[in-house]
């Protein structure tokens, strides 16, 4: 009897989540700029901070940070914006160049006994598709950012809501004593979390873009954003951002260039991803690889683009919160990179 009301308790809260989610992605249009709105306040709660060790009122230091954020985009998003359109307009005649380069790929394997079907495997591995999953990401945040006042005035009321979440999550509960450390590792992991992968995406960008510009890389500030927004996706989001911009390289530079192209691509994520992340991020994101990847389809069907770029830190926020809980504890461990497992054994 008992094991048959575990499991009806089961089936309720599994039937409870289909009908969360259900809701969730049918009101994605809603949520989605209030999840945007999230992260950007999350990444600029340390810097009202910064501003707050030297006096300023913190009315003064909102209005500062979102003239940043404001000045930022405004200006990225033109160069990204115009950048997109002229790619676009280019595409048609880059991806028939990719195929003459695939089809001479073929060619020459044929010369050494490797006989491949040439149109079966083009459609099989459309080059031109690479290029396209990338561009089209970045149009689908771009439809994201026309609700950007929106966004922006969401930004400002959490900015000035933040500092009493963490008080009104603690009053909230039944036993707040025995729930404060938990909230506050809770919130602390988030924050900490955000704020370092920002910086180290943002660094990533910059260097990516300077690199592919000495050598005279087109759409050089296109791929550097790219490579900022990717690297929030561990393992793959590296590799996808580097493909527009190897393959690009290779059809109007030649395969010397698109070796250098993907030799640089390939050093600075190790660099950043191996050496400089690490540094700050301790022992890491705690997620298996195979979570990572599951998590990018998910929150990507969910939330599309943007589920797509903040898949990890939307599933990091899901077994953090899970760890808090002693029902849910079971479900992080699944989740996890079983690091803690290995130490155990």
């Amino acid at each position: 009897m008992a094991s048959l009301t575990g499991v009806n308790k089961s089936l309720i809260v599994f039937a409870s989540l289909v009908v969360v989610l259900a809701g969730i992605k049918a009101a994605s249009v809603i949520i989605i700029p209030f999840i945007l709105a999230a992260f950007i306040a999350i990444i600029c709660n340390p810097l009202i901070k910064f501003f707050g060790r030297y006096r300023i009122p913190k009315g003064i230091a909102v209005m500062l940070v979102v003239l940043i954020i404001v000045g930022l985009g405004v200006s990225l998003g033109g160069l990204v914006g115009q950048s997109i359109n002229d790619f676009s307009q280019q595409l048609p005649e880059y991806k028939a160049q990719l195929k003459e380069k695939f089809a001479w790929l073929v060619d020459l394997a044929s010369q050494y006994n490797i006989l491949i079907n040439k149109d079966q495997l083009i459609n099989m591995f459309d080059p031109g598709k690479m290029v396209d999953v990338a561009t089209n990401m970045l149009t689908g945040l771009g439809g994201v950012m026309a609700n950007m006042f929106l966004i922006i005035l969401t930004v400002v009321f959490m900015l000035f809501e933040g500092p009493m979440l963490s008080k009104k999550i603690h009053m909230a509960l039944e036993d707040p004593d025995s729930k404060m450390k938990q909230i506050d590792r809770f919130l602390e992991s988030i924050n900490s979390y955000l704020a370092i992968k920002t910086l180290v995406s943002l660094g990533t960008g910059i260097i990516a873009a300077f690199y592919l510009w000495i050598l005279d890389v087109d759409y050089f500030v296109l791929w550097g954003v790219l490579a900022f927004m990717f690297n929030y996706i561990p393992n793959i989001g590296s590799i996808i951002a580097a493909v527009p911009a190897v393959l690009l390289a290779l059809v109007t530079q030649g395969p010397l260039i698109a070796g250098l192209v993907a030799a640089g691509y390939l050093t600075i994520n190790t660099v950043m991803g191996n050496i400089v992340e690490p540094k700050f991020l301790g022992k890491g994101l705690g997620l298996s690889t195979l979570v990572v990847f599951l998590s990018l389809i998910f929150w990507g069907w969910i939330l599309g683009t943007v589920g797509m770029l903040l898949s990890v830190p939307l599933t990091m926020i899901v077994k953090i919160g899970l760890e808090a809980s002693a029902e849910g504890k079971w479900v992080a461990t699944l989740l996890g990179s079983g690091e803690d497992v290995a130490k155990n054994n």
